[in-house]
Order: C-alpha cells, then sequence, then structure tokens
C-alpha cells in the first residue's frame, strides 16, 4: 500500500532490488535499504517477502514476524486479488499511461515472475511452503514469532512488548474490498492521466496560437 499509493517512486528501487537478486544486475545492500526504509518501523507483505534472506541479513536486531496460514486457502485468495491485479488487463493499460501505474504495474509483473519463480499458477504452493521453511532456518527462536491472524492481539502485543488496545482487531482488506480499491484507483489513474494529457494538448495548442500571432504581427 505505501509503494502503490503512498509514494509510486518507491516501486522503482523495489524494482531495482528485484532485478539485482535475480538477475544480478547493480547491488542492493544496506546503504539501499536504508533509503527505501529508513523511515520505516516494520515492512511487510510483497514485494518485502521476497527479500527474507536480505533483509534479516541487512537488519540483525529486527524482530520478525511470520504469518501463516492454510497454504491451499492462501493460494486461492491470492488467485482472486493480487494475481487478479497483476493479470488485469485495465491495470496493464493503464500503466501505459498514468505515472504512478507506470511505475507500480512493472514491479508487480516483477515480483511474480521471480518470486513465484515464473508460474504462480502451478508453483505459488511451493513457494510459500519455501519461503516459510527458509524464514524458520534463517531467523532465532527468540527473534521470531510464527503467528495466524486469528491469534488476535494477544500473542502479537506481548511479542512486541506492546500493551493490548482497547479496539478490536483490525480487518480491512478482503476480497471485495480489494477488488472495488483497485477498480477505483483505475479510474482514477486514468482520469488523472487523461487531465494530464489535456492540460500538456491545452498549453501546446496555446504556445502554437501564440506563435502564430507573433508570426503574423511580424511579417505585417
Amino acid at each position: 500500500m505505501s509503494a502503490s499509493v503512498e509514494n509510486p517512486p518507491d516501486c522503482l528501487m523495489w524494482h531495482d532490488a528485484l532485478i539485482a537478486k535475480y538477475n544480478g544486475v547493480g547491488e542492493f545492500g544496506r546503504k539501499e535499504w536504508d533509503q527505501l526504509l529508513g523511515d520505516c518501523q516494520a515492512v511487510c507483505d510483497w514485494p518485502a517477502c521476497a527479500f527474507a534472506k536480505e533483509l534479516i541479513e541487512a537488519y540483525p536486531n529486527a524482530k520478525i514476524i511470520l504469518t501463516t496460514r492454510d497454504v491451499d486457502s492462501w493460494h486461492a485468495s491470492v488467485m482472486k486479488t493480487v494475481w487478479w491485479r497483476v493479470s488485469d488487463p485495465e491495470h496493464r493499460f493503464i500503466s501505459n499511461f498514468s505515472w504512478a501505474a507506470s511505475m507500480y504495474y512493472p514491479m508487480l509483473n516483477k515480483f511474480f515472475q521471480t518470486f513465484f519463480r515464473g508460474d504462480f499458477l502451478t508453483k505459488g504452493k511451493q513457494v510459500y511452503e519455501d519461503h516459510v521453511a527458509e524464514v524458520r532456518s534463517l531467523v532465532p527462536p527468540e527473534r521470531l514469532l510464527e503467528y495466524k491472524i486469528s491469534d488476535g492481539w494477544g500473542p502479537l502485543c506481548e511479542f512486541l512488548g506492546e500493551e493490548v488496545p482497547d479496539t478490536p482487531f483490525p480487518r480491512g482488506n478482503d476480497m471485495a474490498d480489494f477488488f472495488q480499491r483497485c477498480r477505483t484507483r483505475n479510474r482514477h489513474q486514468m482520469m488523472n492521466a487523461t487531465l494530464q494529457a489535456l492540460t500538456i494538448g491545452g498549453a501546446i495548442l496555446a504556445t502554437g496560437l501564440a506563435a502564430t500571432i507573433m508570426f503574423k504581427r511580424f511579417s505585417r
């Protein structure tokens, strides 16, 4: 959400990180991670999950929370949300015109092509299980919490040394919400791109008219 909505240029650095890791082009170490994540208290979800090893090594004092769920349920959920997003022809089309989508979509596509070994449909479940196993192997038990969202506040707050809030545990990213949010974003991005094109076109037209008027004046 941070990269896709709040600061799309971050997607360029995430894309660079993916290329460095999976294509061996360029370097992405602690300096680059600090530049990308220096203002963050925590990082979660994707594309960060593709860099579990790199982030654990870059920040050796960080606590790690490994969220787990039934792999079949997880795969079905991603199929109807993020995988739908990366394969959405409307999103792909808009990325040719929208400033934000032009940075976000290539990174999203690169993530799926690399982290999921070029085939999320058939390899996604194995990648999930391999990822869980890798994190378990990299993190000392005292720095690792294996956590299910259904566990609520208790174990999460205890692990982080925080008091349990007196508010209900949040739930705001179900499939219907995800779909509606993405469709709305598509519309806004296309509208912004259209307005920008009209503004530039109007400016060019105005400049052309002004130049024509000046030319006629001097021609006389």
